[in-house]
């Protein structure tokens, strides 16, 4: 994902023109000149003034899709990990342009809600996949997979503004611990079902074979019923 010297250099002159005029006050024309290139240069890289601020959004879903669509049943859980921590690394990767952005979206409104809708763009994507993963319809599973992808999000969110912020020395080794937190909050589909059968005084059947007619057993098999705890 590295970005052509053009595209540098337009980010560069563009987070330049937005600390000494603002952001609203920052025309296309102005990021062009400033670079060095014409308005046609500059929509060939961005489509927008707002698009030179955002890393490219779709590339990253798409990414993310490409590992998630590798994994198997039993590895789900391993590709949601590694798809967070892609995206961690992607604004690693861009260092000081993913800091001045963080700095600009603080203070500029209609950016900060551009941002939201991207965050819910990712979540969507992980609750979508989480939920094909449980293999559950019913509602109670449905909302499972909604509280686990905003888990994903918001650890991976709380791990990048740490590093945004120069508190993390280790990002990377800090998100793989946060994943491995929210992870432990959702045990496996098979895991939850496997306790909620536990629960509720539900009714074990054991099965085995044996000589004796059926008539002839049930006495025996309930007075064995009666006098196990919980039975």
């Amino acid at each position: 994902m590295s970005k052509t010297p053009t595209r540098i250099r337009l980010a560069d002159a563009a987070f330049a023109l937005f600390d000494e005029r603002g952001y609203e006050q920052t025309t296309v024309d102005d990021i062009a000149e400033r670079a060095g290139v014409g308005r046609t240069t500059f929509f060939r890289h961005y489509r927008s003034k707002e698009a030179v601020i955002f890393p490219d959004h779709d590339r990253l879903l798409e990414l993310i899709r490409d590992r998630l669509a590798t994994s198997s049943n039993s590895t789900a859980l391993v590709a949601v990990s590694d798809a967070v921590r892609l995206v961690l690394l992607h604004y690693i990767e861009e260092g000081d342009l993913a800091r001045r952005r963080y700095a600009l979206t603080s203070k500029v409104a209609v950016l900060r809600d551009r941002e939201i809708a991207s965050v819910a763009r990712y979540q969507r994507l992980f609750r979508e996949f989480i939920a094909d993963w449980m293999g559950d319809p019913t509602a109670t599973a449905s909302l499972r997979a909604e509280l686990m992808a905003a888990a994903v999000v918001a650890a991976h969110n709380h791990v990048l503004r740490r590093w945004l912020r120069g508190e993390s020395r280790d990002p990377v080794e800090e998100v793989d611990e946060a994943m491995r937190e929210v992870l432990a909050l959702f045990p496996a589909p098979a895991e939850a079902s496997g306790r909620a059968a536990g629960q509720g005084g539900g009714t074990t059947v054991v099965a085995f074979r044996t000589g004796q007619d059926l008539d002839a057993l049930l006495p025996s098999l309930r007075r064995f019923i009666e006098g196990v705890p919980g039975g």
